[in-house]
């Protein structure tokens, strides 16, 4: 069933797609600006012969979380408010349903760096932003024990440190629950950095061979070589939430990574968590190591409930703290 908008007869289609965020400056629309908000809906306005700044048509996508310059996704989520009749121009000669028109033409039409995964039409009370449940990155990092791999230069960041990942994990988790990360985060006007932090974690890869031993040949073993798979040895942040304020994943990261090289001790890490306030220590890390990896959603029945229950001012109650969630987008 597809979701209609305060104008009738229109269809809300759902959107996921991934990115390198390395030549975009985001995924926000912006003037004279690479984004990747921009390139698609360019694209889209070809494709459906629709005129920029229409304001019937306007095409407008709604993201579940708002990535910034430099960072990637591997799996991001979008709506589209469309009309019928306008979704219909993308099907052409083309003797498939609408939807699927549209993913095709989108992609080919659409630069290397962006891929659609797949387009339908979202079940009623989808909103992409406010009905997700929860996201999850993951920051990559190659520090001294890892072997650098340059082609992953653009998703993961190479440091000449030996990372401590026992006491990294033992700031981590100083941030699992209901939160205040003013300390790490930028909040819109009126905004909170209040948050709730599922799972985070840091871990090493494993170093493991992309072809099982039973699988190699004598040939193959006597070389003393097995494919590595390709992350191998890369120490890797993963961190869950409802949602994340500016700048937040970056700046956890920094701090975390100030302690894993002992250049800080996790006091200063509870100190910062205590004290929920930007004073310059606990800026964001590089953006190329970021990847936005999934995006949860509840049952279709609990979409509706969910994206209204977000809405609400959201509180610490041992504080009083509050804010409404406006920058419940990232």
């Amino acid at each position: 069933m597809s979701e209609t908008t305060n104008e009738t007869c229109r269809i809300r289609l759902r959107i996921d797609l991934a990115y390198d965020g390395g030549a975009f400056f985001g995924w926000a629309t912006q003037p004279a600006i690479r984004t990747v908000q921009g390139e698609i809906e360019t694209a889209l306005h070809r494709i459906l012969h629709v005129e920029a700044n229409d304001p019937d048509e306007p095409l407008r996508l709604v993201v579940a979380g708002r990535t910034d310059t430099g960072v990637h996704a591997s799996h991001q989520v979008c709506h589209l408010d469309i009309s019928p009749a306008v979704l219909e121009r993308a099907v052409g000669h083309m003797q498939v349903p609408a939807t699927t028109a549209l993913e095709h033409r989108l992609q080919r039409l659409l630069p290397s760096d962006i891929a659609i995964h797949h387009i339908g039409v979202a079940p009623s009370g989808f909103d992409a932003r406010f009905s997700a449940l929860e996201r999850t990155y993951v920051y990559r990092i190659a520090d001294r024990g890892s072997e650098v791999d340059p082609r992953l230069a653009g998703c993961v960041l190479h440091i000449d440190d030996d990372l401590d990942l026992d006491a990294m994990n033992r700031a981590a988790a100083v941030t699992i629950g209901l939160h205040d990360f003013g300390s790490f985060a930028t909040p819109n006007p009126g905004g909170t950095t209040i948050r709730e932090v599922k799972r985070a974690f840091w871990t090493r890869v494993p170093s493991r061979p992309l072809i099982p031993d039973e699988g190699l040949s004598d040939t193959v073993t006597s070389r003393g070589y097995i494919v590595p798979t390709l992350e191998s040895g890369l120490v890797c942040f993963t961190i869950v939430a409802d949602a994340f304020a500016r700048n937040m994943v970056r700046s956890l990261v920094n701090a975390c990574v100030q302690v894993g090289i002992g250049k800080r001790d996790l006091d200063w890490f509870l100190g910062k968590m205590a004290t929920p306030k930007r004073e310059g220590s606990t800026g964001p890390i590089a953006p190329q190591g970021l990847t936005l990896e999934h995006v949860a959603y509840p049952a279709n029945d609990l979409l509706a409930s969910r994206a209204q229950a977000i809405r609400a001012v959201r509180t610490l109650p041992e504080t009083g703290t509050s804010g409404t969630d406006d920058t419940q987008e990232r």
